[in-house]
């Protein structure tokens, strides 16, 4: 298990919720395998219970554990997906007549996750990266939604922190790369806010939330971003249209 960092600007509880779930992606946990016991995590950490408690619980409420009394802590089996219509976020503000605005909370090249490796199908390389993109969405000065997209890096690997500033993601997918986007596949479940999130949308920790994970692809059939936007269920309803 990978060491929380104490000067990183990250909560403790959160960069321990993200070690967990990146184990959890890379398969290291697996789907109905016991999670180490809270007192284990701590003392590899050198945190408090309480600490560890808030990163497992905000694990539980994104569903990627679950609890069993007098049992322990599970890694959650994954669920069915629904193929959903593609809309980007500027797009879809701007059609209600919206003003968008966006600030990047982090920018940067990692390792890829055996999860990400699957998902955008980069299994076969030797050691791929993909860039990592975290972004808080304001909605006519109002916090709105927290978005995190992961990027093949070999597909756009001249992306910098200073292009994406005041521009959309896919306008420059599209106008600097000449990508066509052809269909994405979308899924949608309720959560809580954890403290982190919920002091980024300005909310009650533990408010009800929409949690969007979607995977988007080119005209060629090749996976292009995986993304997980947490949007505020006071402030968003989503729409689907039938036909």
């Amino acid at each position: 298990m990978k060491k929380v960092c104490k000067t990183n600007p990250l909560p403790l509880y959160y960069q321990i919720k993200e070690i967990l779930q990146e184990m959890i992606e890379n398969r290291e946990l697996k789907s109905g395998e016991l999670i180490p016991p809270e007192r284990e995590i701590c003392e590899i950490q050198d945190v408090s219970r309480m600490t560890v408690n808030k990163a497992v619980m905000a694990l539980v409420n994104e569903g990627y554990l679950y609890r069993e009394q007098g049992k322990g802590t599970f890694v959650a089996e994954i669920k069915g997906k629904q193929q959903l219509q593609l809309k980007g976020f500027t797009e879809q503000m701007i059609e209600k007549g919206l003003r968008a605005d966006t600030k990047i909370l982090s920018f940067k090249i990692k390792l890829a996750t055996k999860y990400d490796r699957e998902v955008l199908n980069i299994d076969n390389e030797d050691k791929p990266n993909v860039i990592e993109i975290n972004r808080l969405r304001i909605i006519n000065g109002e916090p709105f939604a927290i978005e995190t997209v992961w990027l093949p890096q070999k597909l756009c690997s001249n992306i910098t922190r200073e292009m994406l500033e005041g521009r959309s993601l896919y306008e420059i997918l599209e106008e600097e790369y000449r990508y066509v986007f052809e269909k994405a596949k979308q899924t949608i479940e309720p959560i809580m806010l954890n403290e982190y999130e919920a002091k980024l949308l300005e909310q009650d920790m533990n408010s009800l939330a929409l949690m969007f994970r979607r995977v988007t692809y080119l005209e060629n059939g090749v996976p292009i971003e995986h993304t997980k936007e947490i949007y505020r269920s006071d402030k968003y309803k989503y729409e689907v249209i039938l036909t």
